[in-house]
């Protein structure tokens, strides 16, 4: 399968699509009874587990302070009565596909930046309108609710999706576009620390020299800048204060190196009969994808979650690599059987580990 080359294109508009609290979403779409409780996502869901850290928090957790970064003692100290979840990296790497081939589904060029974020390229004249759209395809298909932010630039287009989550006036529901024409009059008067890339260190040497909005750093000769900074930074930040930025779109050929299928079951199971049936039924449907692709299979993993939301994944590599379908159940049913069964299961997801491509 011949692999095309990153490509470079420079659009009209750039669109930052953010998934809303993704991780804490997820979980909610499985678990309904979630809504509206304050969740943490970090580490295997112990908050009194030492070097584990909050990967994501509801909004209801942010609000007393929580933070994704923050150890997870801390933030149990914050809010104990939060219900605390592990990281589920293969319901997420689902979640996240789906979004993205959603975003792909519009023709235009997508760069992916992470399970929660991307750039959309369009050469449209109502971009307002596309994002419209947009938001509401994912929500129909995913589930998942987003913010969307629109400039002619990756940087102050992912400013201004801090605008839309906001709602500030001027902008549509979720949506906010902001250009040359309302930059200064929405960020002169902001610190330099709001400035996308610039961490508190940089602003901390700004304030040193003076510069502490914006329009303070928009004011500042280029050379004086350069000098304090370096010409790399300096001019980086010269840019940056007057709402400039990257205006490509870098699109990756899209090679998956997994595919994984994850099931909440209505009904809890409760035998190792109905967990084997449920597992064989999913292994075929993704071996169906895979064979499909003309891939192989080195490596399978599998994760379990029980009733109480203990969640355990295990994978094991294969003697060699396959399609066979009785090769894969086997070793899928091999690493059912490492878990602890005493308690029923509400979620099964198998994962099936791809050989990538020779020129991937």
């Amino acid at each position: 399968m011949p692999i095309t080359p990153t490509t470079e294109t420079r659009p009209r508009w750039i669109l930052h699509v953010d998934l809303d609290q993704f991780q804490v979403s997820v979980e909610r779409l499985r678990s309904p009874e979630l809504a509206a409780v304050p969740v943490i996502v970090g580490g295997n869901g112990d908050p009194t587990e030492a070097r584990k850290v909050v990967t994501c928090a509801s909004y209801e957790a942010r609000d007393v302070g929580v933070r994704a970064g923050m150890p997870l003692r801390a933030a149990y100290r914050k809010l104990p009565d939060a219900v605390y979840l592990p990281t589920d990296h293969v319901t997420y790497d689902v979640a996240s596909e789906e979004v993205m081939d959603t975003l792909r589904s519009f023709g235009h060029p997508v760069e992916v930046w992470g399970w929660d974020e991307a750039y959309v390229g369009a050469d449209v004249d109502d971009p307002e309108a596309l994002a419209a759209q947009i938001r509401g395809r994912v929500a129909e298909r995913t589930g998942l609710a987003s913010s969307i932010g629109i400039s002619d630039n990756k940087q102050r287009a992912k400013m201004a999706t801090g605008f839309a989550k906001q709602g500030t006036p001027g902008g549509d529901d979720r949506v906010f576009t902001l250009t040359g024409d309302n930059w200064m009059a929405l960020m002169g008067h902001r610190p330099t620390r709001d400035l996308w890339s610039v961490g508190p260190k940089t602003a901390d040497k700004l304030t040193a020299l003076g510069v502490d909005t914006v329009a303070d750093l928009v004011g500042t000769d280029r050379d004086a800048l350069i000098e304090r900074f370096g010409p790399h930074q300096g001019n980086w930040l010269y840019v940056l204060s007057r709402g400039g930025g990257d205006a490509t779109i870098a699109v990756e050929p899209y090679v998956a190196r997994s595919h994984s299928k994850v099931e909440t079951f209505p009904r809890d199971l409760t035998s190792r009969d109905e967990m084997a049936a449920a597992l064989s039924r999913l292994t075929r449907d993704l071996l169906d994808q895979v064979v499909a692709e003309g891939r192989v299979v080195f490596r399978v993993a599998l994760t379990v979650r029980t009733t109480t939301f203990f969640t355990r994944t295990k994978s094991k590599k294969l003697p060699h690599p396959t399609t066979e379908f009785t090769e894969l159940e086997a070793a899928l049913l091999t690493l059912l059987d490492r878990f602890e069964l005493d308690r029923p299961v509400r979620l099964l997801g198998p994962r099936l580990d791809l050989v990538l491509p020779p020129d991937a």
